[in-house]
């Protein structure tokens, strides 16, 4: 019985060593390849942007292939490029850097309207030049990462824009059933949140848990209206802004605001990310 069982034991050991031998031989790795090289194919652009110039080009790139060798041969599987934006010094660094994913091509032609969405989110001042930095990083599913030389571009002065509309006349006034009374597009005594700029607006609120709300602009209409964006995965506690003005792509009711839970919060309302936020105060 015991040689039968040494038998069986030395069985099992030889073929899971046969086994992880077999599985060591269809590994694939990586062999090397080269670093895109990135080429400015456009003139030196205009560093002041115009929103009327905003359909023109501002600069057209191409980088060579990085030609990805595996053990098995050069690489057929698809080659994912990202463009990153970032501010002169940041070093691709930054938190708010921009990035942008370019699927398999060599190429890409970024409008004026493109780099100026681009800064815009990366939170950037409009009202002073950034000297700003691009490369192109490329991978193979997420891995095997190589980075481009960086193209340079000097201050560049953006023109104001706004992922959503804010209100044109300045005011933002809360409804919802955390007012008296509940849902009412005319309060007797409305509450505005704080005007900081043109694009950003702080609220203040006592809040109960299991509500609801949304903001307005003019007394005793429902539009434009301002809220939580449908189907964006935003919550309570944040996420993109939805704008019902009766315009083209912002034609339709935004969801109401949850209520995080009973306590005062802050409610940051930015309209140049098109973004909001709720934290405790």
């Amino acid at each position: 019985m015991k040689n039968i069982l040494k038998f069986c034991v030395l069985f099992l050991l030889t073929a899971s060593v046969f086994q992880a031998c077999k599985k060591d031989d269809k590994q694939i790795f990586f062999e090397g390849g080269t670093a895109p090289e990135l080429k400015q194919m456009s003139a030196k652009p205009d560093s002041v942007l115009l929103r009327i110039n905003r359909e023109k080009e501002f600069v057209n790139l191409a980088w060579t292939n990085p030609n990805y060798r595996l053990t098995t041969g050069t690489s057929s599987q698809d080659v994912t490029y990202i463009l990153q934006v970032d501010t002169t010094g940041s070093n691709f660094t930054n938190p708010k850097m921009f990035e942008k994913e370019i699927s398999k091509d060599l190429g890409v032609s970024v409008t004026v309207s493109d780099i100026n969405t681009y800064l815009t989110k990366m939170e950037l001042s409009v009202d002073v030049p950034h000297d700003i930095e691009l490369r192109i990083v490329s991978s193979i599913n997420g891995a095997v990462k190589l980075n481009s030389n960086v193209l340079k571009f000097e201050q560049i002065v953006m023109y104001e824009d706004f992922a959503v509309p804010p209100p044109a006349n300045g005011q933002l006034f809360i409804v919802g059933d955390i007012t008296s009374p509940v849902w009412d597009n005319n309060p007797s005594a409305p509450h505005y949140a704080t005007k900081i700029s043109k694009g950003l607006f702080v609220d203040t609120l006592s809040l109960e848990a299991g509500k609801q709300y949304k903001y307005l602009t003019i007394a005793s209409q429902w539009q434009p209206q301002y809220g939580l964006k449908k189907n964006s995965g935003g919550n309570a506690f944040g996420g993109d802004l939805g704008l019902n003005n009766n315009i083209a792509p912002f034609n339709s009711d935004p969801d109401p605001i949850p209520t995080p839970g009973t306590g005062d919060y802050i409610v940051t309302l930015n309209f140049t990310t098109g973004k909001f936020t709720v934290v405790p105060k």
